[in-house]
């Protein structure tokens, strides 16, 4: 079974000068504004790093709740923050690393367990199978 899901995006302009606005199929995101100066100078509005960061915190959160169910236990709450790094590098930027970190409350399960499942997870969730290219961090706290 293929599960195909869309975002979309329009800009127009130039790199500074212009304006875009990105949306998804789901109509969670709709025609929100993305732009340089939102990117680069804290304006409102979205850009793909942390559109990403979502991507893969909503993603890890949920297959952490297969690990931990899957092993028998109960994910009570599970909060994860996802920190995309935008660097400058050869001219350019590029996405160098992102740094998760996990609060998360397991009915039945010790310290170390959640640890291992939660090291587990960042390894086969789907958006970090996607981003491998990228070095993703963990921290996990437990409790």
């Amino acid at each position: 079974m293929v599960i195909k899901k869309h975002g979309s995006a329009h800009w127009s302009g130039g790199l500074k000068d212009g304006k875009g606005s990105v949306s998804t199929e789901s109509g969670a995101l709709k025609e929100q504004p993305y732009g340089f100066n939102i990117r680069f100078g804290g304006e409102p509005g979205t850009n793909p790093e942390e559109l990403i960061g979502a991507a893969l915190a909503s993603c890890y959160s949920m297959a952490l709740s297969k690990t931990v169910q899957d092993a028998g236990f109960t994910a009570e709450s599970l909060e994860t923050k996802a920190v995309v790094s935008l660097d400058q590098q050869d001219g350019g930027f590029a996405i160098t690393g992102i740094e998760l970190t996990l609060n998360a409350k397991v009915s039945g399960a010790d310290e170390a367990k959640v640890r291992d499942m939660a090291e587990q997870t960042k390894v086969a969730c789907p958006v970090s199978k996607a981003l491998k290219a990228v070095p993703i961090g963990l921290t996990v706290n437990v409790g």
